[in-house]
């Protein structure tokens, strides 16, 4: 059955005359042994919540995942597809992706991510586990190569995983000993079982093309008390006459002459893309060998209360407690009666305090800054190696290993995973920031400490690009609240969302409350709104996010004081006010007034809101940061760069 699928792979290749994302990979004998004896799966229900997560996070073996689909039975994936292998329309991306085809648990183009990711299955389903006992009882396996493990993000997902002891992970390492550019040797030294082993894990060692072997092991590695790493050495290429063991095996065989090598020594005789009737028999078995399995969780299911199998269907459809908006409402209610200056990192803790309760399936973290990320609420006991009924997840220094296990949750189903570090830090998470807008997941990245107002750490932690960073990236929900009103309404907007994730940036000042009149409705969900109207005849619109609606409040009672009528737009959220309809753009931002804008951060992006939607250039102004910033206490640093309430008054007089 191996040699199905490599010449299948072979062939689908040499159709598509595509580069390294189809090489035919070395695993092939590893992920047959797999798929036909190990792996907890269904071919006939890709989607099964109890199935077993299959990663590949050598994004380049894109072809080994879409030929094992077809051979197991998935419906979605005929041999056309294969034949259409990178084609405009095809399932079959040139990279696998999420969402697009049926039994791809996780985009892993980008090497390293796919570690990563299985990493966060892993420790959504010791969770579930834990709340739902044998509805949740599965593992997760992953095939990663050489370039996985030299990425830096697999280090912080190997030590995380190894730490917390997540003993239904096995990492089988394609072990080729080449990459893109050549020998390993040329660029790596690395004895990566040593690695593994220090980091906690168990290892195993085999030869890749002895399917015997490769049972034996991973029928040890499943009994292992940690997660496994099962190196198998392999030769890529397998059966290519002059391309086998090189480089150009990554996406060089398709020559003809190379192929029907291949094919030779293989003594396959069929046709490109032809199955043998007794082959395609076995590998349909294989497909259909988790049925069983299926119908026995099936069972356990039903036999659930009626209101813990309704729980578990809600969460892992993704879909927030009924009570989560009345308990936002009822606190934005009290905070509007309190009427107290917080830093919204506080205001953040205390919707947290509110909303954990009601909603148990979110796991929260803090790349090891809790106490100033705010993350952890009162009721959430730790998730340890000895605890996993915990909900909250130190991650250590760990920023890109923390969002891209977050997105492996995600993507894994049932939990709603959050965890925090400081905005400046968005950068070191960015390449899973990005994964997470791609794939629709529903991640919460908590970016505390959002501007110079965070004072004496200087400019090494004072973000002045990340919020435009963020901004950029397609689907993407950025956050930047004013006050504790408008934090509580961010993260009921970030906990109901299905297809999006969300970033909250947060300040470390206190911050007073503007949103004193309660109001049932949501207004950040409109993205943007009026805070506060003019009272003298309207000239002046003045635009504002997070800690500088307060300055722009400030700039209003001066404007007004001179007769110069003035509306304070807060704008919380950029992306749902681009989602709104045109009326009610035109109605918050209407034409004529002068418009400023005001940010601590730099003006990239404000021109649309300046410029266009009815603003004339002539007439509009910002304020906010054209460089880094300095240390000094944060009062003294808004003076310094003129984001100052005079200063906004003095820019909106100069463009009347």
């Amino acid at each position: 059955m191996a040699t199905a699928l490599r010449v299948l792979t072979l062939d689908a290749v040499a159709a598509a005359n595509s580069g390294h994302s189809g090489m035919p990979m070395g695993m092939a004998d590893v992920a047959t042994v797999l798929f036909s004896k190990h792996l907890r799966y269904d071919a006939a229900d890709p989607a099964w919540p109890d199935r077993d997560r299959f990663v590949l996070s050598a994004g380049h073996g894109s072809m080994l995942l879409y030929g094992l689909l077809h051979l197991t039975g998935v419906k979605d994936v005929p041999i056309e597809e294969l034949r259409n292998f990178r084609q405009l329309g095809a399932r079959t991306a040139g990279h696998p992706e999420y969402g697009h085809c049926p039994g791809v648990e996780t985009t892993t183009g980008p090497l390293g991510q796919g570690l990563a990711n299985a990493v966060g299955m892993a420790i959504a389903e010791r969770s579930l586990a834990a709340r739902f006992g044998r509805a949740v009882d599965h593992r997760t396996w992953v095939i990663a190569g050489d370039g996985c493990l030299m990425e830096g993000v697999s280090q912080e997902a190997i030590t995380l995983a190894g730490h917390l002891r997540l003993d239904r992970l096995i990492v089988l390492f394609d072990d080729n000993g080449v990459s893109i550019d050549g020998p390993l040797s040329i660029a790596d030294s690395t004895d990566q079982r040593a690695r593994f082993a220090s980091a906690g894990w168990n290892v195993l060692d085999v030869d890749g093309h002895d399917p015997d072997a490769v049972d034996a092991a991973m029928t040890e590695a499943k009994k292992a008390d940690r997660p496994t790493m099962i190196a198998c050495r392999t030769r890529i290429g397998l059966g290519a006459p002059t391309k086998e063991g090189t480089a150009p095996a990554h996406g060089a065989i398709t020559d003809k002459a190379e192929i029907a090598g291949a094919r030779a020594a293989y003594g396959w005789e069929h046709g490109p893309f032809e199955i043998p009737a007794d082959v395609a028999k076995l590998w349909a078995a294989a497909g259909g060998r988790g049925a069983s399995l299926r119908a026995e969780w099936l069972t356990r299911i039903a036999a659930l209360s009626e209101r813990k199998r309704a729980e578990f269907e809600r969460c892992m459809a993704g879909e927030p407690p009924a009570r989560l908006a009345s308990v936002v409402r009822a606190l934005k209610k009290t905070l509007s009666a309190e009427g107290k200056a917080v830093a919204t990192r506080a205001a953040s803790q205390t919707a947290l305090n509110a909303i954990n309760p009601v909603m148990p399936e979110t796991l929260g973290g803090s790349a090891d800054l809790t106490g100033s990320n705010n993350t952890r609420s009162g009721d959430m006991s730790v998730f340890t190696a000895e605890h996993h009924a915990g909900r909250y997840i130190h991650y250590g220094i760990r920023e890109h290993g923390m969002a891209a296990a977050m997105n492996g949750m995600a993507a894994h189903g049932g939990v709603a995973p959050y965890g925090g570090t400081f905005l400046v830090f968005a950068d070191y998470s960015r390449p899973a920031i990005r994964l997470s807008a791609l794939m629709g997941l529903r991640v919460v990245h908590v970016l505390t400490h959002d501007s110079i107002g965070l004072g004496e750490d200087g400019p090494t932690h004072q973000p002045v690009e990340q919020v435009a960073m963020l901004r950029a990236t397609p689907n993407l929900m950025v956050f930047r609240p004013a006050d504790s009103v408008e934090t509580a309404e961010a993260w009921e907007l970030a906990l109901s969302s299905t297809r999006t994730p969300s970033a909250l940036a947060l300040t470390r000042q206190n911050l007073p409350l503007l949103r004193t009149t309660h109001t049932s409705k949501n207004l950040v969900a409109q993205g943007a709104y009026v805070i506060a109207e003019s009272v003298a005849k309207r000239r002046v619109v003045l635009m504002a996010t997070g800690s500088e609606v307060e300055i722009a409040m400030g700039a209003k009672a001066l404007l007004e004081a001179e007769g110069i009528g003035a509306r304070v737009v807060s704008m919380p959220c950029w992306e749902l006010f681009e989602a709104q309809p045109e009326a009610y753009r035109k109605r918050v931002l209407p034409r004529g007034p002068v418009r400023v804008g005001v940010e601590a951060a730099m003006r990239q992006g404000w021109d649309r809101w300046l410029c266009g939607e009815g603003g004339d250039a002539r007439k509009t102004g910002f304020v906010g940061m054209e460089g880094f910033g300095a240390s000094a206490p944060y009062k003294e640093l808004y003076a310094h760069f003129g984001i100052t309430a005079e200063a906004v008054a003095s820019k909106a007089k100069s463009l009347l």
